[in-house]
């Protein structure tokens, strides 16, 4: 039970209290150690390059996991109940459900006041891509796009790992897509973070689908088109370069019935209703209706488990 507990305690805290400062966040801190790890990095040669990418990735993730492990050890030994409250307080800073929320509600309001400007500095907080030049349309996109794909890395996917590996396996997927989201993207650091990319892409494989399965169940239930996400899902997954991000934007663009576009990049679905402020609300609609499912099947899985054995 002690699994369900801290899952439990990890929800109320994100859900009650959201994001800490990033003083006070653990994953701020991950942040500032890879910038610190980067600075010795080769400026030259592809290997030595890879080399290095690969040696930090895995040391850093090693130190990292088998002290949450050890220290989770340690007081689940001494003070079950002090266990218990820290492991929901590390696993609580592995996912942002409500922060996902805040930072698409944020660029929406923005949106609305047509605060373009700073709606395209908002939306840095949620994707990689360079946000200067985006109309309002683009803006629209880009928002969906990535409440979409977050809710598989800000929420989806470190729970599974959590409910396959506990509080470890969470830390050590937020690792992982925190080395990617800092250095796997082409450019300067292109074959540095190309194992944190590659890695991530592999930690999101199942995640990914999961998350698109869920978004597509959701679509019913927030009156929208369960066969239309279900058959963009299926049509327009490979269209996007990574691996797993166009199966969960595909399955909200057929859910919605829009078309989401990068530009030079990809379009996803089918360009039946225009892209407008409700688009925003209806995908956070669908984003929070996908939350409850995956909560409820997670918490069904373990007692399931705790059943069987």
């Amino acid at each position: 039970m002690e699994i369900i507990v801290i899952l439990l305690l990890a929800l109320a805290l994100d859900l009650t209290f959201g994001e800490m400062p990033n003083a006070w966040h653990p994953v701020a801190w991950l942040g500032k150690l890879i910038s610190l790890e980067t600075r010795p990095a080769p400026k030259t040669g592809k290997i030595r390059q890879l080399a290095y990418g690969v040696s930090m990735v895995l040391i850093t993730l090693g130190l990292i996991v088998t002290a949450v492990y050890f220290l989770l050890a340690y007081l689940r030994e001494v003070n079950p109940v002090v266990y218990i409250i820290v492991a929901g307080l590390l696993v609580k800073f592995t996912f942002s459900l409500r922060g996902l929320r805040q930072a698409v509600d944020a660029v929406r309001g923005l949106i609305a006041k047509d605060k373009l400007v700073q709606a395209r500095v908002s939306l840095k907080s949620l994707v990689s891509r360079d946000t200067n030049e985006l109309n309002k349309g683009q803006l629209i996109s880009a928002a969906v796009e990535s409440a979409a794909e977050n809710i598989c890395d800000s929420f989806v996917a470190p729970l599974f790992y959590f409910l396959l590996f506990g509080v470890p396996g969470a830390i050590a997927y937020r690792v992982i897509n925190t080395f990617d989201a800092m250095m796997g993207y082409h450019g300067h650091w292109e074959y540095l973070g190309k194992f944190a990319a590659r890695l991530d892409d592999i930690a999101n494989f199942i995640p990914a689908r999961i998350t698109a399965l869920i978004i597509v169940l959701s679509s019913p239930i927030c009156r929208k088109n369960m066969s239309q996400a279900w058959h963009i899902m299926i049509r327009d997954h490979k269209k996007t370069e990574s691996p797993n991000a166009g199966w969960t934007m595909g399955a909200i663009a057929g859910a919605l019935g829009v078309q989401l576009e990068k530009a030079e990049h990809y379009k996803l679905g089918d360009n039946h209703f225009p892209l407008s402020l409700d688009t925003i609300d209806a995908s956070r609609q669908i984003i929070l209706v996908a939350a409850i499912i995956w909560c409820s099947i997670s918490i069904l899985a373990e007692v399931i488990y705790l059943v069987a054995t």
